[in-house]
């Protein structure tokens, strides 16, 4: 089953790079868009924003800026009611993006929108935000009807030559190219992993870093569908394309790959989007994560900090 874009659409960003990436989305889509954070340094003028304040903290923590969030729902809620379809940037290696997305996606679930949610993971080395992104995922999973994951450990594994900047210009462009064929192709209602190669690579080299990308996150036998998007495809021979297209097909055991050769960069190389049924690694981030639902005792809404002046006296 495939999800179905639907206008009016809203692009949602959350933080610095969510924001960056909504604006581009905004234009790719020819949609409106609202920018969500805590820094007002995130803000455009071309767009409406919401601020989400959190005092005088200098170095707020993400249950601080989550809990501050809550304190702004009404306003989410009103900028997305006159909307069909809700798509939500947000980057949850920082933590604006892992703080505030799974309120956002909460809103978005409770207002029956159609949630469409991209999430970039961090790399391994930064070990103090891996539990709070595992976290804000499997949250995002549940209230979205497709989730497109990102994941800049496994694009820096891939190649470790490459920068951190590197790493983030090619995973935004990567994203970039789903978000412009968001009304021509068909996604899968359900976890997407999206993996790609750097570039000034051959068409070859970039569906194998594609792939070596693609088992970072997840086994073989979860790979269900796959969609492939040839990025300057108007320069490959078409012997090429179909070749790359029956390999993927060999390798990942299945007879429903499609390709998208819409983009017309000068540049060629790949970009591959699969859907995923079953476990990936990002389950993993939460060491309780493996406990199944019913056997575990948790808060309807996420963990956070809230405001709470309390009139206690000292009991000697």
């Amino acid at each position: 089953m495939s999800f179905q874009v639907k206008e009016p659409i809203l692009v949602i960003g959350l933080g610095g790079v969510g924001s960056s990436l909504a604006l581009k989305a905004k234009a790719s889509l020819n949609s409106d868009c609202l920018l969500i954070s805590n820094d007002t340094k995130d803000f455009s003028d071309e767009s409406p924003s919401i601020e989400v304040s959190t005092g005088s903290a200098i170095n707020p923590t993400v249950q601080l800026i989550r809990g501050s969030a809550y304190d702004v729902v009404d306003k989410i809620k009103s900028k997305v009611e006159t909307y069909s379809t809700v798509v939500l940037m947000s980057n949850l290696a920082g933590k604006a993006g892992s703080a505030m997305a799974p309120v956002v996606s909460e809103v978005c679930k409770e207002s029956q929108k159609g949630l469409i949610s991209f999430a970039v993971m961090p790399f391994k080395y930064e070990k103090e935000r891996i539990f709070n992104s595992g976290i804000s995922l499997k949250r995002i999973r549940e209230d979205s009807d497709c989730t497109i994951v990102l994941d800049n450990d496994s694009l820096l594994e891939s190649n470790p030559d490459l920068t951190p900047k590197e790493c983030y210009d090619i995973a935004n462009s990567a994203i970039m190219h789903v978000v412009k064929s968001l009304d021509s192709s068909e996604i899968s209602a359900e976890t997407n992993v999206l993996t790609t190669s750097k570039d000034g690579q051959n068409i070859e080299d970039s569906l194998r870093d594609s792939l070596k990308m693609l088992y970072h996150n997840a086994p073989p036998n979860s790979v269900k569908q796959s969609m492939l998007y040839v990025v300057g495809g108007g320069n490959i021979p078409v012997g090429v394309i179909n070749s790359i297209t029956n390999l993927t097909s060999g390798i990942l055991d299945q007879s429903n790959s499609q390709v998208d050769m819409t983009s017309t960069s000068d540049e060629s190389k790949l970009v591959m989007l699969s859907s995923i049924q079953g476990m990936t690694k990002f389950d993993s981030y939460d060491p309780l994560g493996v406990i199944p639902t019913e056997n575990t005792l948790d808060w309807s809404d996420p963990d956070c900090s809230i405001g709470c002046s309390l009139d206690l006296y000292q009991l000697e």
